[in-house]
């Protein structure tokens, strides 16, 4: 039976809790700064004018985002592979959501506002690695904030090495790409894949 309004939905599920509902904040408190300064990745979550959902990850070492203050941070754009999903929907539609993840620990922090681009280089030098500056930075202005409980993470097992598969048990990056595009074999991908991931980081 499909679920096609509010009401229905509440009703499967009951009110939210006054825990809940209170734990969102309209800035970062210096708990949420905290953990934006220990975090190495996140996930950001994007969609254009025309609803086309994106959702991106972006890592680099704990403190990687720059908290500006309790309303703004900023995100480096590494080098990857100029798709530009991520910026293009912000040049069209500026709400984003992004989660925070530390690895061994299993709550988040969910935060909530708006993107823009900038390519200033006062914001950007402090963030540069190997001498490399950004050349675009995204600045999040922040609208709500929040800690995430650790239920996910908890049935996911997530950081629990023992269940961390074989690499080996799953394709390699390059066989996938050689069967899904082709016109390349899987060694010569991932040969390309090596040398980018070795020396093309910054």
């Amino acid at each position: 039976m499909p679920i096609d309004n509010p009401q229905t939905l509440r009703t499967l599920y009951g009110d939210v809790s006054p825990r809940a509902a209170k734990k969102v904040l309209p800035r970062l408190d210096r708990h949420c700064r905290a953990f934006i300064g220990i975090s190495p990745f996140l996930v950001l979550s994007s969609q254009s004018a025309d609803g086309r959902a994106d959702v991106s990850p972006k890592g680099d070492a704990p403190g990687f985002v720059a908290v500006l203050d309790d309303e703004t941070i900023l995100i480096p754009d590494r080098i990857g592979n100029n798709r530009l999903d991520t910026m293009h929907n912000v040049l069209e539609n500026p709400a984003v959501g992004l989660l925070f993840l530390v690895p061994g620990m299993n709550e988040t922090l969910r935060i909530n506002g708006t993107a823009e681009l900038t390519t200033d280089t006062a914001l950007l030098e402090p963030l540069a690695v190997r001498g490399k500056v950004p050349k675009v930075g995204m600045l999040i202005h922040v609208r709500e904030a929040f800690l995430h409980c650790a239920k996910a993470l908890i049935r996911s097992n997530l950081w629990d090495p023992s269940l961390q598969i074989e690499r080996k048990a799953f394709p390699s990056m390059g066989q996938m790409l050689a069967d899904q595009i082709g016109g390349f074999t899987a060694e010569e991908a991932d040969q390309v894949t090596e040398h980018k991931n070795k020396h093309e980081l910054y």
